[in-house]
């Protein structure tokens, strides 16, 4: 079955109690689940960051209107956390439809899928979620949708079956993926938008924990919000959680602005330094610190910290890469110099600049 998905409109938050009233009553405050909501951008002017793709889209968007055709279709590739989901809902918002989504692993069959596409409108967008993980065979029915917009069924079996063409209306298809290789070539190529969404920096950090913070109703101070921001690995997602549990912290202590000291308080509770590592991060450093010099599989770390590898591809790996704290060979992960130092570790010779195995 498809799923329409609705922006949540913030004014919502008009109705929350006063100071002093009962905040134990179930009605006191929007579920979490609504507030993650409320805190995604609702149309292309609210989404801060990706200049380059945002431009991009509002051409895509201005000249697929100025022709009367539907946007071609689009794939945001990242990591997570980043705002693909956030993009596809402000594209049906644009187009005048409605979002349909669905992950890449829920869709086992082709039959799956014809419910789902056949119940488009036009303008409609079609979100498929960790699309690289879709089955070969799904994604291989998907081609004559994309292109042509119609689909086949197969009706009965054996000597009786037959084929029946089903015409689709014009909509768009996007895909969002953390792992762009894993898509084959001939799926890619039939997207017409290839946008990657990079890690943000801190000053555009600020401004969405400013944001987040006016819909939560919580003042944040300047020197709190570079704090939560330069910690955050570049990452809208995750910022705005540690910004949920400094409101928290904050509300405990009677007070109505997260101060720096409440933010650090917070984040400290969290286990995030001031490199903006968390306990698995260091766990994972402490891991290749403990065979100096010699690489270390994916598979060995995963069983030493008790994590999946997956996870620690994903999550964990790109922000340690990205600091210059591991560095990835074909034999297995390296600490360098600079993961050591901030472990507490002293560097071997080849973890020093210009060191090597052999020196």
């Amino acid at each position: 079955m498809s799923r329409t998905e609705h922006v949540f409109n913030p004014d919502a938050f008009a109705d929350l109690p006063a100071e002093g009233t009962d905040q134990t009553a179930p009605a006191s405050a929007p579920p979490e689940r609504e507030l993650e909501s409320a805190l995604r951008p609702r149309d292309l002017s609210e989404f801060v960051g990706q200049d380059r793709l945002l431009d991009n889209l509002r051409i895509a968007l201005k000249a697929a209107a100025s022709r009367g055709e539907s946007l071609d279709h689009v794939l945001f590739s990242g990591p997570p956390g980043l705002g693909k989901t956030s993009l596809a809902r402000i594209l049906a918002t644009e187009l005048g439809g409605e979002l349909h989504g669905v992950t890449g692993p829920a869709l086992e069959r082709p039959r799956d899928l014809v419910g789902m596409l056949t119940q488009l409108k036009a303008g409609d967008v079609f979100f498929i979620d960790e699309i690289h993980r879709m089955p070969a065979n799904v994604e291989e029915y998907l081609y004559t949708a994309m292109e042509d917009f119609r689909v086949e069924v197969t009706l009965d079996q054996g000597p009786h079956a037959r084929v029946l063409p089903l015409t689709l209306e014009r909509f768009t298809l996007v895909g969002a993926t953390t792992r762009e290789g894993l898509l084959s070539a001939p799926f890619r190529g039939r997207f017409g938008l290839f946008e990657r969404l990079i890690p943000y920096p801190t000053e555009d950090l600020i401004r969405i924990l400013e944001r987040s913070s006016g819909l939560m109703r919580i003042g944040l101070d300047s020197k709190a919000a570079e704090l939560i921001g330069s910690r955050s690995r570049g990452t809208p997602r995750i910022a705005n959680r540690f910004l949920r549990r400094a409101r928290d912290v904050a509300q405990v202590a009677g007070s109505e602005v997260i101060t720096l000291e409440l933010a650090e308080n917070a984040l400290g509770r969290l286990g995030v330094d001031e490199n903006g590592l968390e306990d698995m991060d260091r766990r994972i450093l402490h891991c290749l610190a403990n065979t100096p010099g010699q690489p270390v599989g994916i598979k060995t770390i995963a069983a030493t910290v008790g994590e999946t590898e997956r996870t620690i591809e994903e999550v964990f790996e790109p922000h340690l890469l990205r600091c210059g704290f591991l560095q990835r060979t074909s034999r297995g992960r390296l600490i360098t110099a600079r993961g050591c130092e901030i472990i507490g570790v002293e560097p071997t010779a080849s973890d020093r600049p210009g060191g090597d195995l052999f020196s």
